[in-house]
C-alpha cells in the first residue's frame, strides 16, 4: 500500500501544477482584462508578475531544481492565499445577492485548497 501511495503522491505533484500552469498562462495573454481585478496600482504588471510565478512554481516543484521545490510549493500556495484575501474574499463579501456569490465563492474554495495542496506538496518535497 505505501508504494502505491507514494506513486500517487509523485504523480500528485504533476497534476497540481497543470492548473498553475494554464492559469500563469492565463495570466501572460489576458492581463489587460484581469487588471481591475487588481486591489492595487499597478494592475497590468501585478498580472504580469504573478502569471510568472505561478508558472516558476509549477517548474519549481516539478523538477525540485538544487532542492528548491519546497520553497517553491511553499510561496505558492503564499501567492495563492493572497489570492484568496485580497480578490475573491473582498468580491464575496461584497456580492449583491446569493446567485452573484457563487463564483467568488468557488474561488475562494479552489484556491485555498489550492493553497494547501502547496503546502503538503512542501512538505512532502522537503524529505
Amino acid at each position: 500500500m505505501d508504494s502505491i501511495i507514494s506513486a500517487f503522491g509523485k504523480s500528485g505533484r504533476y497534476l497540481f501544477c497543470i492548473p498553475l500552469v494554464a492559469f500563469g498562462m492565463n495570466h501572460l495573454t489576458q492581463a489587460s482584462m484581469m487588471a481591475g481585478m487588481v486591489p492595487i496600482p499597478g494592475g497590468v504588471f501585478w498580472v504580469y508578475f504573478t502569471g510568472v510565478a505561478m508558472l516558476l512554481g509549477a517548474i519549481g516543484i516539478i523538477t525540485n531544481f538544487k532542492g528548491l521545490g519546497s520553497l517553491a510549493a511553499f510561496l505558492t500556495g503564499v501567492l495563492l492565499l493572497i489570492y484568496v484575501f485580497t480578490i475573491h474574499l473582498p468580491a464575496l463579501v461584497n456580492a449583491p445577492n446569493a446567485a452573484s456569490r457563487m463564483a467568488p465563492l468557488m474561488m475562494v474554495l479552489k484556491d485555498a485548497g489550492l493553497a494547501g495542496g502547496a503546502w503538503a506538496i512542501a512538505l512532502l518535497l522537503k524529505k
